[in-house]
């Protein structure tokens, strides 16, 4: 509930915001549920006043509906969808990473979460001249890697150059330092970045789960509510700034065996999208297969394998999605 406060609105003065707390009208709720003429003999003040008073705060703090149709026409103009470089996870994927949306990738150690990270940020960086958050949470981001990679495209020393000032990298260490920069990329670092050419198209976090597990548990009684603050976060830090979201994970297993994303049943609901990574038994093999374990697009437990070494086959695009992907959405 909004407090009433000297100069909220024009009209609302120290002297009537008095005067109304002693008529117990201590909030816009409280003055806009009261009866205009009684409380204008109580107050003392005018009628006329106190009912163009009660408008403005109406037109200020009222949520105004909107036609269902008129959402879908926004979704179907705003939503991007973003290649990640790979066409097999592409195909997974339904054609990338939608934006406004949370992409998990969950996995164990070796699984390739950080490599697919670094393929999908250099696709966006490089092939679409876009800018990419990244946010390092366990100090695996390697500027050598991401050169090495951007080398085997073969492009110039300039283009290379360019690609890597597209992304812009955080480190973190805990979830107090995460909190503090997804707020700050939430209030002006994604306006900032997004200056001098390009807009930011995708906020990656690599991994969330690196800075939530330690505060799980124990004695850390909040550290329920902190995940979901991370989580409303990024939310809306994908909503509000219409970019993709990703962000890795680990995997636990459950009753049966089988593999599933970690940090427990409350978050199992945070990602849109959630891929499971996992090695291939050969030794020192690069491929890697991926399973589709929640979508709303498409079937789950769709599998694809791909080869962390061949990164950038796929066509490099960046569209609008199409009406057909939106009305042919299933659940799982």
């Amino acid at each position: 509930m909004v407090v009433l406060r000297d100069g909220m609105c024009p009209g609302l003065t120290e002297h009537l915001v008095v005067a109304l707390r002693a008529a117990e009208i201590t909030t816009v709720e409280d003055l806009v549920s009261t009866d205009t003429e009684d409380l204008a003999q109580k107050c003392s003040v005018s009628y006329k006043a106190l009912l163009a008073l009660r408008r403005v705060l109406l037109a200020q703090h009222t949520a105004f509906p909107v036609s269902g149709d008129n959402l879908y026409e926004d979704l179907m103009s705003s939503t991007a969808i973003i290649s990640t470089g790979n066409s097999s996870l592409d195909k997974l994927l339904d054609s990338g990473l939608y934006t406004g949306e949370l992409t998990e990738l969950a996995g164990g150690p070796g699984s390739g979460k950080t490599q697919v990270c670094f393929g999908v940020t250099l696709n966006i960086s490089y092939q679409l001249k876009q800018r990419v958050i990244y946010i390092d949470s366990t100090g695996g981001l390697s500027a050598s890697r991401l050169l090495q990679i951007l080398q085997i495209k073969n492009c110039k020393m300039e283009e290379q150059m360019e690609a890597l000032q597209r992304i812009q990298i955080y480190r973190v260490f805990d979830i107090f330092s995460l909190l503090d920069c997804l707020q700050n990329l939430r209030s002006t670092g994604l306006q900032q970045a997004s200056m001098g050419g390009g807009s930011v198209k995708a906020v990656i976090v690599d991994s969330v789960s690196a800075v939530i597990s330690p505060i799980l548990g124990g004695k850390h009684n909040e550290g329920m509510s902190m995940i979901m603050h991370v989580a409303a976060v990024l939310k809306t830090i994908a909503k509000d700034f219409n970019v993709a979201v990703l962000v890795t994970n680990t995997v636990t297993r459950d009753c049966n065996g089988n593999l599933k994303a970690g940090l427990g049943q409350s978050w199992s609901h945070v990602p849109r999208t959630r891929v499971i990574l996992q090695r291939l038994e050969s030794p020192g093999s690069s491929l890697r297969t991926a399973t589709l374990a929640k979508s709303s697009r498409q079937p789950c437990h769709l599998k694809e394998t791909f080869d962390l070494l061949c990164w950038g086959q796929s066509e490099d695009r960046l569209f609008v999605s199409g009406k057909r992907k939106l009305e042919n959405a299933s659940r799982c």
